[in-house]
């Protein structure tokens, strides 16, 4: 199973392009702290990662994402090997999104405030605010904690 789940940082705009058939596709780098500081010095340890989104998700990721902006990314690692200028052979790793969730708010201006969750999946583009609580007409009743049998 090749699943990736990625909480970050933007460290740069996302770069819009289209591949020569139209099809929109979306870079940008995220950088995630470790859990834990360098032993030796005290330092918090980063590492950065490329994510690519393609299609609907990648226009909403071009559209409201900007350095700085915190992102959950949900995905897959994807590999690719090129020819260095030197003509030495090269791997790198990207990230595929199939999710992105955006988790901090867009600065004035540039996008709604809140959450918003973009996905790519068999079913069509969600874009949704999480609501902060259960309006009364939702079908959930209301239940005191007492009544609860755990």
């Amino acid at each position: 199973m090749n699943k990736v789940y990625l909480i970050g940082n933007l460290t740069r705009d996302p770069e819009m392009r289209s591949t020569q058939s139209g099809i929109p596709v979306c870079n940008f780098s995220i950088a995630v702290n470790r859990r834990f500081k360098n032993a030796q010095t005290g330092q918090q340890e980063t590492d950065f990662f490329n994510i690519v989104a393609w299609r609907q998700l990648a226009e909403l990721c071009g559209r409201y994402l900007a350095k700085g902006r915190k992102v959950a990314v949900f995905g897959s690692i994807q590999t690719r090997t090129y020819e260095a200028q030197d003509g030495s052979k090269r791997s790198a790793f990207d990230i595929v999104a199939d999710e992105v969730e955006f988790l901090s708010a867009a600065n004035a201006g540039s996008a709604p405030s809140g959450d918003y969750h973009a996905a790519v999946s068999p079913a069509p583009m969600q874009r949704a605010q999480a609501p902060a609580y259960a309006p009364a007409d939702s079908g959930f009743t209301q239940v005191d904690d007492d009544e609860l049998p755990f």
